[in-house]
């Protein structure tokens, strides 16, 4: 009898080994490309006729393509602040990079919000969630959070830190340190390190791919160059220093694509692929969209927007529902099998979407930013005044109705975005109801996330005007 329970032992253990190794198999591997400063239409998928980007293309092909995608801020930092955790800016209070007086102070009316500059480690975010059940962690490029992206769950680091901006594109990198060194194009050395991990991590594993490609320093790539100096411009798109520099990027993804397929990992990886913010307005432009990065028309916070997952998400299928970078963290915790109702997000799962269970998402988003951004060319711009990207301010967006309130003069701007795309034609006094529907969801959201709404006037204004 004891041979016989000591038999049955052995064989349960054994089960259970091999039950687990079964479910560490069968998760999916995770990678998120999240692009710097990349347009809603610097794509080929999403119509550009200038920028060449096959094998971003190819992905789109294989996936679901969201063309309302949204960032949930205009800039670096806080979008990527919003999408690690999963919540509103006012949650975490970081508006901006640097100080969030942007600008010069006589015209400023009032005293921005005061911006936090590094994530607080009491929040809880998505590397760290994943890490803590059982994935290994990678972030390859831009982090912009923190120094040290180790103390936010990531168990390999890739070039990232606190740095929003890359010193130099090509060695040395100055404020962009790569182990071991490189004497390669920062964007294909941090490629090349990411497709090291790919190639010998054995367990399921979350890569945050996250480029500081195309961020400026504008620094083309020589040997693409050439290709678009001699192509024609269109539509707002021709740079061939910029376009070189996405050409170069989809090299790499491409580079990423093969590695994934080499070692039989492709079919079982969750992809998903967007931008921080809108294209820098004056390099490029997303045309019918109005202005760019920094502003909260639709240039700054549209984005190229795309998942893919093979057997669960069907190739060539497109969504015009309204979605936001926040549903990124539950989405990849819904494939990755685990339970996010513990968790504070602001976001939702957009797996019923993706596995077309459902054609209705019905929801507001919204977006705050209590501080000030000035522009970059006060003579070349499509923002609501020519000497800031935007001013303080917050926006909601529901179904196809969108509206701006700002708190320097109570101003409201209202567009019907089926209609309008462009941001053009102002509703607010022609519909006084739909204005009255928006302005009560979006002061309800400020009550719901105890938004910091500055109201203090800037006496230097005052003496200046």
């Amino acid at each position: 009898m004891k041979k016989i329970y000591a038999i049955l032992f052995i064989v349960l253990f054994l089960c259970n080994i091999q039950c687990a190794k079964d479910s560490e198999t069968s998760r999916p591997n995770i990678i998120l490309i999240n692009v710097d400063d990349m347009g809603w239409k610097d794509v080929g998928f999403m119509g550009s006729e200038y920028y060449e980007t096959p094998n971003i293309d190819y992905l789109s092909s294989l996936g679901m393509v969201f063309t309302n995608g949204y960032a949930s801020a205009a800039n670096c930092a806080p979008s990527r602040a919003c999408l690690m955790t999963g919540q509103w800016t006012p949650r975490h209070g970081i508006y901006t990079v640097g100080s969030s007086k942007r600008g010069k102070s006589e015209h400023r009316k009032l005293i921005p919000t005061k911006n936090t500059h590094t994530l607080a480690k009491n929040h809880t975010i998505l590397p760290q969630v994943l890490h803590d059940n059982g994935y290994v962690t990678c972030q390859a490029g831009k982090w912009h959070l923190s120094y040290n992206p180790l103390e936010y769950g990531f168990d390999v680091n890739i070039g990232g830190g606190h740095n929003g901006l890359p010193k130099s594109y090509t060695p040395p990198y100055k404020n962009v340190t790569i182990k071991g060194g490189s004497d390669k194009y920062l964007t294909d050395a941090i490629m090349e390190k990411a497709i090291q991990f790919v190639d010998t991590v054995q367990k399921p594993f979350y890569l945050n791919y996250s480029p500081y490609a195309v961020h400026v320093p504008i620094m083309p790539v020589d040997s693409i160059l050439p290709k678009y100096e001699k192509k024609a411009s269109w539509n707002g798109q021709g740079n061939p220093e910029y376009a070189s520099m996405v050409d170069n990027l989809d090299r790499n993804i491409g580079l990423l694509i093969n590695k994934l397929k080499e070692r039989n990992l492709f079919e079982n990886t969750l992809i998903v692929f967007t931008s921080d913010n809108g294209g820098l307005y004056g390099i490029t432009k997303q045309k019918p969209l109005r202005a760019g990065k920094g502003s909260y028309y639709e240039g700054g916070i549209r984005e190229p927007f795309l998942f893919v997952f093979n057997d669960k998400i069907k190739p060539n299928t497109k969504s015009d529902i309204p979605v936001t970078n926040l549903d990124i963290f539950p989405t990849v915790l819904n494939y990755a099998g685990v339970d996010a109702n513990t968790l504070s997000l602001d976001g939702k799962s957009l797996a019923p979407i993706l596995e077309e269970e459902i054609n209705d998402f019905e929801r507001p988003l919204f977006w705050h930013f209590p501080i000030y951004l000035q522009a970059y060319n006060v003579n070349d711009n499509e923002n609501r005044d020519s000497l800031f990207r935007t001013r303080p301010g917050s926006v909601v967006r529901k179904g196809d109705w969108k509206l701006h309130y700002y708190f320097e003069d109570d101003g409201i701007e209202l567009y019907n975005l089926s209609e309008d795309i462009g941001e053009r034609n102002n509703l607010v006094d022609r519909n006084p109801e739909k204005r009255e529907e928006l302005l009560k969801i979006l002061k309800n959201w400020w009550k719901d996330t105890n938004v910091q709404i500055p109201k203090t006037k800037n006496l230097e204004y005052i003496n200046n005007r």
